[in-house]
């Protein structure tokens, strides 16, 4: 049953190191319910290979099936499929993996029994998981409202009572102890009422009996976190969600109560936070800083979410149409398409229509913008467009807080659209993906007073690229352009544009041009990438954009600077064309050829905790640090450099905790002074650099006859499949 613990002991028979160091290749992938082959084949080559899924966008199943096989062949591999439902799963996926009697191994995680005797042609008989004793029932109630810490000893029998009556489910064991692990709730008049609710709720039929139990940590959670959990609701089953887009979302939709001290994101950091402390989400990975980056939320979880969210008319979702969509879901206030369909949208013009937020999932085709002339949040990333039909009226969703989508990059479908986007007053969050094409006919170019379309000439061929003016948009707070250019903010036009107050985040942008007045016009820019083009670091050279004037930008927390990779002017290094801001917290380099000895300038900011140097971000063999550098640095990353010599101090960086060191085929060794820095918990390397895997061994070795057991190795087996390990 769902809750069991199927996945939990899959993941650790996953993740036991053992494993890890045995298997070549390991891959995990969670089976799509309903089952869609494209969808399963799909999530195997992005996990093997760690590529878009573009690349494969038009490649067909078999081939699919063929570069699965290929790359497994000869390889000792350890595949989970996760919560499969189905034995056609089986028959269409089998083929993909070859017996090289190697050892290889399969792992099937599924709630049918016949599913699970069906996969294996010895007809073994299947592990079967067990609802846990009430003994194990207690100590995992306790291991998780108290940690190592005892149990008070006026809570003790209440607390045995209360695991008893979760009757061995795991998850609901879990999410009680979400309930009861708050301190202030820790009385026993509390745990008495708890334990009161959970008896009344194993009354119930046994089919209901643990959602009623699942209910209570909805009913217990507090009011601004309550919409937050039902929200969890509009993701597909299984999906891996990221914790940026569901917090701008929650920000969309007005979830977030503002406070003076915190703006909407950090707000939204602190709800996930909390919402994964209660366990009514998993948290899936984590940023370098620490905070969540994806959660998913688990099927009886989610199952919970939907029930709740129909008895409030809060969300309906859509798993099946082929022709009209059901009947009644005009009454919700919110629409979460999930499939492949064909069909007609219902119209949702009329005032009586209650959708204000839809999200596409998947859907063949969606040009029903007339419909939707009320709604606020509207994300169809998933639907690429491809004709000007299809975005002609977007201008008329005036109310519109949240907007995402795909469009191809012809001239005309982004003229539209950008002329378009103008009208849209209200909008917090745009996100415009272009995707590319290049077509033997010079598009038509053409300019408004709105927006236009720049053409870039690629092996004799025109590529079209969005330029978007953000002036009239000034309740903007997240902008991610995908392909798309800003204008020029030089002091020569930025005049004409006033201050965007609420701007936090530009992502994506293409050669960027920061203007003396940058802080005059975006004053509260916290996130900033740019992408620059071998135009713009090659033949243009960086002092023509401004990146000097970066150190305006007083609030500017996050910095990522992309050059595509050709040599730099000799006499135009970046290093001499720019200058950071003291804020600072997270800066990643790639293709940027700065030289090691103008790393003094990076190393003197004083709130750096992140620094990514990737792909050539740097130049030269040499790399000395000096004392009184990157004193607040937590993660390090450095990959694919010529760097030979590395010469730094425990004292010269003494708060760090992760380093990782990938493609660094030059370097002899891992500085000896590294594994004495006292924060230090993981060291990360390619285990192709032999001289480098040898340093780090005796750093392991060393700190370990210190008494040092903190201290972590992981070897990275390549850059499309690294292998996780950990001691």
């Amino acid at each position: 049953m769902g809750g069991i613990g199927k996945t939990t002991l899959a993941r650790y028979a996953y993740d036991d190191p053992s494993n890890v160091h045995h298997f070549d290749v390991r891959v995990w992938v969670t089976m799509s319910h309903p089952y869609q082959l494209r969808v399963n084949l799909l999530s195997f080559v992005r996990s093997i290979k760690n590529l878009l899924e573009e690349v494969y966008k038009h490649v067909g199943n078999e081939k699919l099936k063929e570069n699965v096989y290929r790359y497994l062949k000869g390889r000792r591999y350890l595949i989970v499929m996760d919560d499969m439902w189905d034995t056609d799963v089986w028959d269409d996926l089998q083929m993909m993996f070859p017996d090289d009697v190697n050892g290889s191994r399969i792992i099937i995680t599924t709630r049918e029994l016949s599913v699970a005797s069906y996969v294996d042609s010895l007809r073994r008989r299947p592990h079967e998981m067990r609802l846990m004793a009430v003994d194990q029932s207690w100590s995992l109630l306790k291991a998780k409202v108290f940690g190592r810490e005892e149990c008070p000893q006026e809570l003790q029998k209440i607390g045995e009572f209360i695991a008893e009556k979760c009757r061995g489910l795991p998850l609901a064991i879990v999410v009680i102890a979400g309930v009861l692990s708050y301190k202030f709730n820790q009385t026993k008049h509390y745990w008495e009422m708890i334990a009161r609710n959970v008896s009344k709720a194993v009354n119930t039929s046994t089919d209901e009996q643990f959602y009623d139990i699942l209910s209570l940590s909805y009913m217990n959670l507090p009011r601004h976190l309550k919409p937050c959990f039902l929200y969890m609701g509009v993701f597909p089953e299984d999906y891996e969600i990221n914790a940026s887009y569901l917090i701008r979302l929650w920000a969309a939709e007005g979830f977030l109560i503002p406070k003076e001290s915190k703006d909407m994101e950090e707000l939204g950091d602190e709800y996930l936070e909390d919402l994964a402390n209660r366990s009514l989400v998993l948290i899936c990975k984590k940023r370098s800083d620490g905070k969540i980056k994806t959660v998913k939320i688990h099927d009886v979880l989610r199952d919970l979410c939907l029930r709740k969210c129909r008895d409030k008319d809060f969300l309906s979702t859509v798993n099946d149409f082929w022709g009209e969509f059901p009947q009644g879901i005009e009454n919700s206030k919110r629409l979460s398409i999930l499939c492949n369909g064909y069909g007609s949208i219902p119209n949702m013009e009329s005032e009586s229509s209650h959708i204000r937020t839809i999200l596409v999932f998947q859907h063949w085709a969606f040009d029903f913008w007339k419909n939707f002339r009320h709604v606020k949040i509207l994300d169809v990333s998933s639907v690429t467009f491809r004709s000007s039909d299809s975005v002609r009226y977007i201008g008329e969703l005036i109310h519109l807080r949240y907007f995402a989508l795909t469009c191809e990059s012809s001239a005309k479908i982004l003229t539209l659209v950008s002329e378009s986007l103008y009208q849209l007053h209200n909008l917090q969050t745009l996100i415009v993906r272009i995707l590319k094409f290049e077509d033997d006919v010079m598009p038509q170019e053409r300019s408004g007073t709105s927006g236009y379309i720049l053409l870039d000439v690629i092996e004799n061929k025109y590529q079209s690229y969005m330029v978007f003016e953000i002036a009239r948009m000034q309740q903007l707070r997240h902008l991610i352009l995908l392909d798309g250019f800003l204008p020029d903010l030089s002091a020569e036009t930025s005049h004409v544009i006033s201050s965007l107050e609420n701007l936090q985040t530009l992502w994506c942008i293409k050669d960027f041009k920061c203007s003396e007045r940058i802080s005059e016009i975006i004053p509260n820019l916290r996130k900033l990438g740019i992408i620059y083009s071998y135009k713009s670091t090659y033949e243009t050279g960086w002092s023509e954009y401004g990146l000097n004037n970066l150190v305006h930008l007083q609030r500017l927390e996050k910095l990522s600077l992309y050059a595509e990779p050709y040599p730099n002017l000799k006499n135009d290094l970046l290093s001499q064309n720019i200058c950071f801001p003291a804020t600072l917290k997270k800066l990643c380099l790639s293709g940027c050829r700065f030289r090691w000895e103008d790393m003094g300038m990076i190393g003197s900011l004083p709130n750096l905790q992140v620094l990514k140097l990737k792909r050539r971000a740097c130049l030269g063999t040499q790399w000395e640090t000096t004392e009184g550098e990157f004193c607040q640095l937590k993660v390090l990353l450095i990959d694919s450099t010529d760097l030979h010599n590395w010469e730094t101090e425990s004292s010269h960086l003494p708060k760090l905790e992760r380093l990782t060191l990938y493609e660094c085929n030059s370097l002899r060794e891992i500085p000896y002074g590294i594994g004495d820095i006292p924060t230090l918990e993981l060291i990360e390397v390619d285990i192709r650099n032999l001289s480098v895997l040898e340093s780090a061994k005796c750093v392991e070795e060393e700190q370990r006859s210190c008494g040092n057991e903190l201290l972590q190795i992981r070897f990275l087996k390549s850059r499309s499949w690294p292998i996780k390990t950990s001691r």
